[in-house]
């Protein structure tokens, strides 16, 4: 089965939580706070497999979830960072940030990394806040929560070459007779549901990979047919062959199905039009082709390469495959990100206004309770652990310092009301 768009649920480790303890032997006098630091919760990385070619394993396993780090332990001794979770994607898969829309890597070649859930980092022991002041401190912290994100994986084959045409046009045969992929032929439209690939091998030593598509419809962009789902493999090739029926046999017009398919490509994604592409002008062999090829080539000009062929007989194919593997050789990659582009020297800066993170939001639910909320203060109160006096202090005086407590008494919070973070209440005291 191929499987070439996924959503799944990424969750890094969290960080160790720091312990509180105090050296008491025998003959160590004045001890003092020895208590370690966590251990650093573990990565959720994608790492590129050439021996992948689907994205069939997510389907069936969709959340991931990594380690956290090993707690601090008493004597000083921090606790064990975990190790990174590896999920191994095939080449070409491009993750995206589900609620942002924002793409995280865009994965191509083998080994290939990318950190996608970062993970918590430890918690501090109270070894790390004796200060000349409070040489003995009953504080800690907790580890810091693992980056959790829900993302989509899309998976955009990585060919040098893709056929493109209307269905029964002969791309599957063509495919077949340049290379030793046997997708399936039959006399119905539709019969490739599926990307093809194949790696052609031209007679001078020059090879290249050849993606066969399913068949594009009018409409294709919108979301007609089965193209739409297989037209984004063909945003990396650096060639299109466009597979035309010449003799007419399903009864379009050749001119009518070169423009429509164009005009496809043209709407899903215009950059699209700056790749090379060559017609195959195809089923030669059949009645009406010549006339229709003359017919074809006065509309188009002198400007579009056509080659006339037969994917039957092999008439013509040799002629240009030399002259794809040439057009390949000219055409430089073509970027889908920017970050591919700074990666391959194209350097530009985009000056974008972004508004500051805000570190809580108040609101007041209907029986009178007031509820802060935001991702800083919830990772503050995540990792502050209440067990201790010194913690819980440490935790009110930095909340007065991101300025809750004014916050809460200009929205009209009184002495004695109640105050919530996530399912924790507490009483607001003036």
């Amino acid at each position: 089965m191929f499987l070439d768009q996924v959503k799944i649920y990424v969750k890094a480790g969290d960080g160790g939580n720091g312990m509180v303890a105090f050296r008491k032997e025998k003959y160590v006098p004045m001890g003092g706070p020895a208590g370690g630091d966590g251990g650093n919760g573990a990565d959720v990385i994608f790492e590129v497999d050439e021996g992948l070619r689907t994205l069939i394993d997510f389907r069936f396993k969709r959340h991931f979830k990594a380690d956290r780090g090993e707690h601090g332990m008493s004597k000083g001794m921090h606790g064990k960072n975990s190790q990174a979770m590896i999920v191994k994607v095939p080449p070409g898969t491009v993750v995206t940030d589900v609620d942002s829309g924002k793409v995280v890597a865009d994965l191509t070649l083998h080994g290939q990394r990318a950190v996608i859930a970062k993970g918590g980092r430890g918690g501090r022991g109270n070894s790390r806040f004796a200060t000349p002041s409070n040489p003995a401190p009953e504080l800690s912290e907790n580890g810091e929560p693992g980056q959790e994100r829900n993302i989509q994986m899309e998976l955009k084959l990585l060919a040098d070459v893709g056929l493109v045409g209307f269905p029964s046009v002969g791309k599957s045969t063509f495919l077949s007779v340049v290379s030793a992929a046997r997708p399936k032929i039959a006399e119905y439209h539709f019969t490739t549901i599926v990307p093809n690939l194949g790696m052609v091998s031209v007679s001078d030593g020059r090879s290249f990979v050849l993606a066969d598509l399913p068949g594009l419809i009018e409409g294709a962009h919108q979301g007609v047919g089965l193209g739409h789902q297989f037209l984004k493999h063909i945003e990396r090739t650096r060639v299109i062959i466009h597979v035309i029926d010449m003799a007419g046999s399903e009864g379009r017009d050749p001119y009518e199905d070169y423009v429509t398919i164009n005009n496809e490509l043209k709407e899903y994604n215009l950059r699209l039009t700056e790749r090379p592409q060559i017609i195959a002008a195809n089923k030669m062999d059949m009645p009406g082709a010549e006339e229709n090829l003359a017919t074809f080539k006065e509309k188009v000009g002198d400007d579009v390469v056509v080659f006339p062929i037969s994917a039957l007989t092999r008439e013509g194919i040799r002629e240009m495959l030399f002259t794809v593997a040439n057009k390949i050789d000219e055409t430089p990659t073509f970027p889908i990100n920017e970050e591919e582009e700074e990666a391959k020297g194209v350097h530009r800066v985009v000056y974008k206004h972004e508004k500051a993170e805000e570190e809580f939001f108040v609101t007041r639910e209907d029986d009178g309770t007031w509820v802060l909320t935001g991702d800083q203060i919830e990772r503050l109160f995540k990792m502050t652990n209440f067990d201790h006096e010194e913690s819980t202090k440490r935790f009110a005086r930095q909340l007065r310092t991101m300025g809750v407590d004014d916050s809460l008494r200009k929205q009209g919070a009184k002495d004695g009301d109640t105050v919530r973070i996530l399912k924790y209440e507490f009483e607001f005291v003036e």
